[in-house]
Order: structure tokens, then sequence, then C-alpha cells
């Protein structure tokens, strides 16, 4: 066997081993907090030694980083395959209750929020959460406008990016509903959300001063 044909064996195994490492630090981050899982733990979860999980990781800021990026990773195929739907608005609407079940998944919600904590004491963390949101708010503003002038919408970028963090507050929040009701109705949330969606997509004064107008509060 030559040497190239053993390199993309060895990538492989490399890149199960990553896999490995994040799946047990993900189960630790959401047992025992950022603080609580030791590199020694991590490695008792993962099977090998923490010699091992150092070869691959310099620490646990690292580990929080590739998770972070295994998740951005997903999110940006996600827009990429609503974009390259023949019906990119029902391709969206489509993708909101994977999107609500899988922030409401009590697993889902615990690291997620696990890793926004951190990311409020630690600069570190702050700043590879920081340029993952970055990146996913841009991928799904070119997402929303591609929907928006399908329905003949032409929107600025500062309306398609207030539209984006509204709809990513409620996707955000939805954790955070998880924790402080886990047995709230899963189908009629899933169900609301589609209608928000729906609504914002469609809304032709969406974001435009006009509406802002009509959003504020009114003098007493």
């Amino acid at each position: 066997m030559t040497a190239d044909a053993t390199l993309p064996a060895d990538q492989s195994r490399a890149a199960a081993r990553r896999a490995q490492i994040l799946d047990a630090a993900a189960q630790c981050f959401r047992a025992h907090g950022f603080h609580g899982a030791s590199i020694a733990r991590i490695s008792q979860l993962a099977g090998m030694s923490t010699g091992h999980i150092y070869h691959y990781f310099e620490n646990k800021e690292a580990i929080i980083a590739a998770i972070v990026e295994r998740d951005l990773e997903q999110l940006l195929m996600i827009s990429a395959e609503m974009r390259a739907s023949s019906d990119i608005i029902e391709a969206m609407i489509e993708c909101v209750a994977v999107g609500v079940i899988d922030n409401l998944d009590a697993d889902t919600a615990a690291l997620k929020l696990e890793i926004v904590a951190e990311a409020a004491r630690n600069p570190e963390v702050s700043r590879v959460v920081h340029a993952a949101d970055c990146c996913c708010v841009a991928s799904l503003v070119e997402t929303l406008r591609i929907a928006r002038r399908a329905g003949g919408q032409h929107d600025d970028d500062a309306q398609l990016t207030a539209m984006t963090e509204v709809l990513g507050a409620i996707f955000d929040g939805l954790a955070i509903r998880a924790i402080r009701n886990p047995d709230l109705d899963r189908q009629q949330v899933v169900a609301m959300v589609e209608h928000v969606v729906r609504s914002v997509i469609a809304d032709p004064h969406w974001g435009t001063e006009e509406r802002l107008r009509e959003a504020a509060p009114q003098a007493v």
C-alpha cells in the first residue's frame, strides 16, 4: 500500500477520533459545566488517554471552538440547501420544525446555554462564538434575501440583518424555554414559529420606516 493510499485512511481515523472527543466533551460540559468538565473526565468518557486529547486539542477552549465550528458547518449546509431548493420559501418552512425540535431538545439546550455562559466570561470563547455567529447571520441573510425576492420584496442589508436577528432570537430563546418548561407543547410551538417565519418572509413592510413607526411606543 502506498503512502498516498494510507493518507485518506489516516485522515478518516483522525476525524473519527476528533468526533469521539467532541461528543465526550459535549456530554461532560452538559453534565458538569465548562469548569467542572476536566480533560481527565473527558478522556475517561472518550475512552482514550489525556495525551491523545492534547494531541488533537490544545485545551478546553479549543474543544469548544471545534464544537461551535461543527455546529456552524451544519447550519451553513442547511442554509445552502435551502438556497438551492426550487422553492426556497417552502424549504425554509420545512426546516422550521427540525430547528424548533432541535433547539427544544434538553441536551442541545444545555450545551448551547453552557457555551453561551462561558462566552460571557471567557474572551477567547466569546471571540469564537461571535465569529461563528457572524458567519451564520451572513449566510442566513443571503438565504432570506433570496426568499424575500421570490415574494417580490427587495430589502437592504440592514433590514435583512434585522429580520435574521429576530428569527435568531426566537430559535435561541427556545433553548431557554426548553429548560424553564420542559413540558411545553412542541407541536404548538412548531406551528407558531412556522407562522412567524412565513410572516417575516411575506410581509412587504417588514423593517421599513413605516412598520417601525407603527411598532414604536406612542407618547401618552
